[in-house]
């Protein structure tokens, strides 16, 4: 299912906490400088990644796992290729009750994944980065 742009734009205005999985420490990662530019444009980051948990970045303190995030994650964004998205899918269902989109960057994809995620009612996008759509919808 391709996301209009209206939709997109929906998910945007909706929301105020990303969990973002995957994210790096290194500032020449693309999971660390899009997690910068979202933080830039008003959203709370809140990183995961096992290898860092307990330090911080943008602010927040790096997370092991989805599970550890606070309820209000509104929205995940999956730095991790497309193989490894499902149990991240299950994750986030399981333990974040104010989820609303699970945001795969560009190059992942995972069709049962989000096929379950839709099931939940949580809005899917697929094989797209946030850095290239927040700027094009919103100037």
């Amino acid at each position: 299912m391709m996301e209009t742009d209206a939709q997109l734009r929906a998910v945007f205005e909706r929301t105020r906490k990303i969990a973002v999985v995957g994210a790096s420490m290194n500032p020449a990662r693309p999971s660390h400088y899009v997690s910068q530019f979202l933080a830039q444009k008003g959203f709370t980051i809140i990183p995961v990644n096992p290898g860092h948990a307990g330090e911080t970045l943008f602010g927040e303190t790096v997370r092991a796992s989805l599970a550890d995030c606070p309820d209000d994650v509104d929205m995940v964004d999956i730095f991790r290729r497309s193989e490894h998205v499902p149990p991240v899918v299950d994750e986030a269902l399981e333990h974040l009750p104010n989820l609303s989109t699970i945001w795969m960057q560009i190059g992942v994809r995972h069709a049962e994944a989000a096929e379950k995620a839709r099931a939940r009612g949580v809005d899917v996008v697929q094989d797209r980065c946030p850095k290239i759509e927040y700027p094009r919808l919103f100037g």
